[in-house]
């Protein structure tokens, strides 16, 4: 939600989309507040790798990749190696996740480009409309002199 300029709006529509999904939106902005201090990332990777090795059905998805990407990028351990130690812990095929990384940037640097071609467009949007108005207002003021002359000569 980058793009509107108050926060104001963002809270609005980040509430109504929430409400729409009958679902309460101060339990989602506590997630959005994520605990990076005091080992929060390292108790949630712990929660997770307890989750994965347990009989329940973890089932790993691209989905989970991104959201451990995620989690390693708030907590800076950004080297490939703690990527490396986290799947071997999960019982994780590395090759999966490095292809659904690569994804998932290739998306976000796309998505990162529509962003600034959007902007350019209305950049020269504006610069277009602007040219409109100022030559209708210097039309306008040529017919006002036209037409003066017209009524003087008369």
């Amino acid at each position: 939600m980058e793009g509107y300029p108050s926060d104001e709006d963002r809270d609005a529509i980040f509430q109504a989309y929430i409400k729409a999904l009958k679902e309460d939106p101060e339990r989602y902005s506590s997630l959005v507040e994520f605990p990076s201090r005091d080992g929060g990332v390292e108790a949630i990777l712990k929660d997770i790798a307890e989750r994965a090795r347990g009989k329940g059905g973890f089932s790993y998805s691209r989905f989970f990749a991104v959201g451990l990407f995620r989690l390693l990028e708030l907590a800076n351990a950004t080297e490939s190696t703690v990527l490396e130690k986290l799947c071997a812990a999960l019982n994780i095929n590395k090759r999966s996740v490095d292809r659904d990384l690569d994804v998932y940037r290739n998306l976000l640097s796309k998505l990162i480009q529509a962003k600034e071609l959007l902007k350019e467009y209305v950049d020269r949007e504006k610069r277009k409309i602007e040219e409109r108005s100022e030559s209708q207002k210097a039309n306008e003021a040529v017919k006002k002199c036209l037409g003066e002359f017209q009524y003087v000569g008369k």
